[in-house]
């Protein structure tokens, strides 16, 4: 059976911009629709109706940056930011949020399906389900990379896929020091256009999650200058 197109949501209130990306994606064989409020699109993302949502960024009711974080409340559905500010503290909004790319207008339409393919690839690389695999265990750490899910000191953790990510990179291998740009690197769609204090915002928010569970601990050590470790408690 021939695998059903992956379905891309257009959030974008310029219908000539509007087009040219339906034309640009439907040519890569992506089903796309296409909706001009914010409203309706986080109404048709939150029903499970796309795979990944291009979300412009100045919506005429409703900010893209607004829509983004109701969405990630609830939803870890890729977004692909559009817009016409090229500000970093716009970039770095957008990705603290939880984008996972950001393009500047103008732009070109194949360079979106390009990057559109990029995401779901990356997206979709989770390990297949194995019955006789086990979660992966680092001291009051477990992994389970099938369900992408970590316990800590016996509580699971409540991870956006970002935080997921980091986590895991650093249970991995404790004692490393792994840099900003090798973090960023390794879970990050994009990293060429990522800010790495991206990096920095997303091991704050882990750290006051582990907190959450044992305030006594603080297994995440900064390396001032380089970068981040993870240390296993005794």
């Amino acid at each position: 059976m021939q695998a059903q197109p992956s379905r891309i949501l257009i959030v974008e209130d310029e219908q000539a911009i509007a087009d040219t990306l339906v034309y640009a994606l439907r040519t890569e064989g992506f089903a796309t629709r296409h909706c001009q409020l914010g409203r309706e699109g986080l109404d048709l993302a939150l029903r499970g109706e796309a795979d990944l949502m291009v979300l412009d960024v100045g919506l005429p009711d409703m900010n893209g940056f607004e829509l983004c974080r109701e969405l990630r409340r609830v939803n870890e559905m890729p977004v692909l930011f559009l817009t016409a500010r090229s500000d970093e503290i716009d970039r770095i909004l957008g990705l603290e949020l939880g984008a996972d790319d950001y393009v500047v207008k103008p732009f070109s339409p194949r360079e979106v399906a390009v990057r559109v393919k990029r995401i779901l690839r990356r997206f979709s690389q989770i390990p297949s389900q194995d019955p006789g695999s086990r979660p992966g265990q680092g001291g009051p750490f477990e992994v389970d990379p099938v369900r992408r899910a970590i316990r800590y000191c016996g509580r699971p953790l409540d991870l956006t896929r970002y935080e997921y990510e980091l986590l895991a990179i650093l249970v991995a291998s404790p004692g490393r020091v792994f840099s900003r740009a090798q973090l960023m690197e390794q879970v990050w769609t994009h990293p060429e256009h990522s800010l790495e204090r991206t990096v920095d915002t997303h091991i704050k928010t882990l750290r006051a999650k582990l907190r959450a569970v044992r305030a006594d601990l603080d297994p995440i050590r900064t390396h001032r200058g380089i970068g981040y470790a993870l240390e296993i408690p005794a």
